[in-house]
């Protein structure tokens, strides 16, 4: 059983993305927990809902869109954080920097109350209320730096095509041989498709991937490419002939190939720094600015290698919040790269040179010096104050001096929040400018929609004119004017909350306390748990005498009542209330009086915490492999929660922190968020400050000494919206750089995977009806048989295809042929499994009894006894038997049994049960198996294997295989004393399971 239901991403204009996946016997499977630019909680209810009953979660990309919501549930949700969590080591290290970047750059991310739940508290404070309107902004606190490492560091890291049975969640059904398998989808680094088997149904879910090979990234890994492995004709056997293809929709409107895509970009970028104008690029926070940044930044290596003064001239920056942290963990992960990648870098390591046709490229080579990603012109900025320094000598230079161009890669490409914004406000007017657009920007709100999505309906609608320019290849693109149309941005802030909004929170704040005391195990309300730790409540028990149990159990419930009363109260317990817990609880106490005590408080209290384990022994702590890196962030992270907690009241320390708790005498501060013990925005090995970004006359370290002087809110607090409205003069240009699969390769590859259902996700209502009519035309088609071929029936190469709509489910089961049966033991033993590709099969003979039957090879002495002088209880033998016993009576399956002699015998006799040959066989390792042999073989034709010039192999519809010979060779005898006919017979035979009759 499979049904599949698309809590966000299906039929709708956002990109977000959260499948729910639930397979036989309750196992429940998230994969993805995306959100969008509006970041709206109400998209995270249906999830929420379904938070107790996962079994695990898996994660495909480092984006917003696919785990943007993440750090939200683990900090809000009950339990979330005690789900196990799958992804690629790319994918956590990079989602943790995105992560950061989103909640030090957006407030709005935190997102807000909502009215519902603080009018359910309000009442109690009718001076707050006062009749008036309730406060709708009321901002919940968002995730710290440091709970965010955290929260990744429970993600369970794996690597492409490694199978992994994973450990189901503590409040999951067993998995009952779940297996999960990694695959690159291409488009960013370490993005997943991921095949799932489990019993019968091999499902594959590819959303957002890319099959071309790009810069940076290799293609999916549909056809075996990409890292180092050859790109076949034929899908990889994983992903071959799944029961469910769960694919996304969306594609671009018009995709370049890869070449063509780049000549437009650079050429967009030259054109505009060549009259001293300002390019800004929006990107994301960690997937496709890799690919971006890699290309400006080898663009500017040949250019200035060739003395091209635009180039030298213009400064390139990259701007976000994470840009240093994502720009390490991307040297640090070649591995996950392109092949051209790990070569450059492996001829950078061994002080080769990268040859493009001799000694006429050294110029080119001596541009090329530096690592893959060891920037020498792209300049990484991590503060506002940073930013406002480059706007500023771009926009206004010294007397005397022409403008020169800059080019500016910045974060988010909503343009809603980060330093995109404020680069975008700062540029708007200046008619020489441009912004490039590199993807479709969604529409998650069609009342609000972002400041990208305005600027690309403005770049369809053309209305204020066109430039159109052309490319050294020919290739024209076309720049439009903003004509000096107006443009509203908001600028969303924190504001500390006074008065009766504090007095509304702090009472809402009590309220969730006393709901999430009551769903959190044992009280730890703010403890997280690791995925290698997370226990059973059922095992944190002490032991109690026996003969005092009853007399005891009634205190202990008392003892525990008042210790979690107390604790959500802070009301203070005496030491008679504690009892021998005394010695855990307070401070400084170190002996207890036991005598004339029985039960526990005769017992030292002991908290044992049983680790997990499986087959290979304890889990392991991600958390204590961390990277050298990793520990340092963390370690900043915590020392900047120790600077914190100094500041709070002497009676607030040593009480545990609990959802989103504040103490209120820190409500209303404020703290400069200027970073303390900063490692600097550019790491050494950036070359940066030595490189010609700093060599304009101005100290390349200028732009590192810069510090921010806004202040950041702390404790409780508000979202306060202003909008700011700019004059657009600058030209729009868009080039198509979000890397996803065009129609041509799903056209293409779908074929080639044979799904049996098609389930597509991800897209317009427009997009996915459209490519459900193309996929319907492509898979239901029969296929075609060899001329003069003898009719034979076929099966209809066709797919059930499904178009979810938000929160629809649908299932998407295996059609097959199977019951659930009980064996019994004597039927076992004369079992003759084979294995095929992992799974048992053996063909059986038997007798089938109803459900309440009892077997007839049931032992002796369950068996009634006979009639030592009854001839006909031997024959009664044959017919079945109603169970009176209550074990056997409580059967809900049918039983399968030996043969009675009488129809044994019979069976026999009428011939019994043929072999069957069970496998794929492919005619590609039938020729290479040849070909060892010392066969000739080649192929001839479609499906068609010519073998030493005498033997023909086909394959046709409906798995048959078909051997032809001419004679020759047949009497040969060399190999070994086969001829050829002989070989080739042995070598199909040898590729599959003969399954005998049991």
């Amino acid at each position: 059983m499979f049904s599949f239901t698309p809590l966000l991403g299906a039929r709708s204009e956002s990109t977000a993305s959260q499948s729910l996946l639930e397979l036989d016997g309750g196992v429940k499977v998230l994969i993805d927990v995306g959100w969008d630019e509006s970041f709206d909680p109400s998209l995270l209810r249906e999830l929420e809902k379904h938070v107790p009953t996962l079994s695990l979660i898996l994660l495909t990309h480092a984006t917003i869109n696919h785990l943007g919501a993440y750090a939200h549930c683990c900090k809000h949700f009950p339990l979330f954080t005690r789900i196990p969590v799958y992804a690629t080591r790319p994918v956590i290290d990079l989602g943790r920097t995105l992560t950061q970047d989103l909640y030090a750059s957006n407030p709005r991310a935190a997102t807000t109350i909502p009215k519902s739940s603080l009018a359910e508290t309000a009442f109690a404070f009718p001076q707050a209320a006062g009749g008036a309107e309730l406060p709708s902004s009321l901002l919940l606190q968002p995730p710290t730096p440091d709970e965010i490492i955290r929260y990744f560091s429970l993600i369970q890291p794996l690597k492409y095509s490694q199978p992994h049975q994973p450990l189901p969640s503590p409040f999951s059904p067993p998995l009952n041989g779940l297996t999960i398998t990694a695959y690159n989808s291409g488009h960013s680094l370490g993005g997943t498709i991921w095949h799932i088997q489990h019993g019968l149904e091999s499902i594959v879910y590819a959303v957002d991937w890319n099959q071309a090979r790009e810069n940076v990234f290799a293609g999916a890994a549909w056809l075996g490419g990409g890292h180092g492995a050859a790109v076949g004709t034929e899908v990889i056997e994983p992903l071959r002939k799944p029961t469910a293809l769960v694919c996304s929709s969306r594609t671009p409107d018009a995709a370049l190939p890869r070449a063509r895509r780049d000549e437009q970009l650079l050429e967009s970028v030259k054109l505009c720094i060549a009259r001293g104008g300002t390019v800004l690029i929006p990107v994301d926070s960690s997937a496709r600015v890799l690919e971006l940044a890699y290309l400006l930044e080898h663009a500017w290596r040949t250019e200035v290698a060739k003395e091209n003064e635009v180039f030298k001239g213009t400064k390139l920056y990259l701007a976000g919040r994470s840009v240093g942290s994502t720009m390490r963990n991307a040297r640090s992960m070649l591995e996950w790269m392109d092949d051209s990648i790990v070569r450059e870098f492996e001829a950078v390591a061994g002080g080769a040179r990268t040859t493009n046709g001799g000694a006429n490229a050294s110029g080119g080579n001596k541009a090329k010096e530096a690592g893959p990603f060891d920037f020498k012109y792209l300049r990484l900025l991590e503060r506002k104050a940073q930013i406002e320094r480059v706007l500023q000598q771009a926009t206004s230079p010294p007397e005397g001096e022409s403008p020169k161009g800059t080019v500016i890669l910045a974060t988010d490409t909503s343009l809603d929040w980060g330093f995109s914004k404020d680069v975008l406000k700062a540029i708007a007017s200046d008619a020489r400018n441009l912004v490039i657009l590199t993807e479709k920007p969604n529409l998650a709100n069609p009342d609000r929609p972002s400041i990208a999505r305005m600027l690309w309906d403005w770049w369809r609608e053309r209305r204020d004119g066109v430039a159109v320019e052309q490319t050294a290849s020919g290739d024209t693109f076309e720049q439009v004017y903003g004509g000096g149309r107006e443009l509203s941005v908001p600028e969303s802030t924190r504001h500390p909350l006074e008065g009766s909004e504090l007095t509304v929170y702090q009472q809402w704040l009590a309220t969730q306390r006393q709901l999430q005391a009551t769903l959190r195990s044992g009280g730890a309300a703010g403890a997280l748990e690791a995925s290698a730790d997370v226990v059973d409540d059922a095992s944190e028990t002490t032991t109690e005498s026996e003969e005092s149990e009853t007399e005891q159990q009634g205190k202990a419930l008392n003892v525990s009542t008042t210790i979690g009363q107390a604790s959500r109260k802070k009301v203070v317990l005496t030491d008679e209330d504690l009892g021998i817990t005394i010695l855990l609880k307070k401070k400084g106490v170190y002996d207890f009086d036991v005598r004339n005590k029985k039960g526990r408080e005769r017992m030292f209290p002991t908290v044992l915490r049983r680790k997990r384990v499986d087959e290979f022994g304890e889990l392991i702590r991600p958390e204590d492999y961390l990277r050298a890196e990793e520990r340092e962030d963390e370690a900043d992270a915590a020392a900047a929660a120790n600077t914190q907690d100094a500041s709070k009241p002497e009676h607030n320390l040593g009480k545990k922190r609990k959802f989103d708790d504040v103490a209120a005498a820190t409500a209303n501060t404020t703290s400069p968020a200027k970073r303390p013990a900063r490692r600097g925005s550019i790491d050494e090995g950036d070359g940066a400050l030595s490189g010609p970004a700093s060599s304009d006359g101005q100290p390349g370290d200028e732009l590192d000494e810069l510090e921010d002087d806004e202040e950041a809110v702390l404790g409780p607090a508000k979202l306060v919206v202003a909008q700011q409205t700019v004059q657009v003069h600058l030209r729009i240009a868009f080039v198509d750089f979000s890397g996803l699969h065009d129609k041509r390769s799903l056209n293409m590859l779908i074929p080639l995977i044979q799904p049996r259902k098609l389930i597509l996700v991800g897209g317009t209502e427009e997009e996915t009806l459209s490519l459900a009519e193309d996929c319907r035309n492509l898979l239901g088609a029969a296929p075609s048989q060899p001329e003069g071929a003898e009719a034979m029936p076929t099966k209809t190469v066709s797919a059930d295809i499904f178009t979810p709509l938000l929160n629809e489910t649908i299932n998407a089961s295996v059609d097959t042929n199977a019951w659930s049966v009980l064996l019994t033991d004597s039927f076992v033993k004369h079992l003759k499994w084979q294995t095929v590709r992992g799974l048992g099969i053996v063909t059986v003979t038997g007798l089938l009894l109803p459900p309440g039957v009892e077997p007839l090879s049931q032992p002796a002495q369950q068996q009634q006894p006979q009639e030592p002088d009854s001839k006909r209880a031997k024959l009664d033998l044959s017919l079945p038997v109603p169970l009176t016993t209550p074990e056997t009576a409580n059967r809900s399956l049918p039983t399968l049994d030996i043969l009675p002699p009488q129809l044994a015998g019979a069976t026999v006799r009428s011939g019994g049960v043929q072999p069957l040959h069970v496998g794929d066989l492919r005619l590609a390792d039938l020729r290479r198996g040849l070909l060892a042999a010392g066969h000739r073989a080649e192929f001839r034709g479609e499906g068609t294997l010519l073998v030493d010039g005498s033997v023909v192999v086909r394959k046709t519809g409906a798995g048959r295989v078909e051997v032809e010979s001419i004679g020759l060779g047949v009497n040969q005898e060399e190999k070994g004393g086969w001829g050829t006919l002989l070989a080739v017979r042995r070598r199909i035979y040898e590729g599959l399971a003969v399954v005998g009759a049991a």
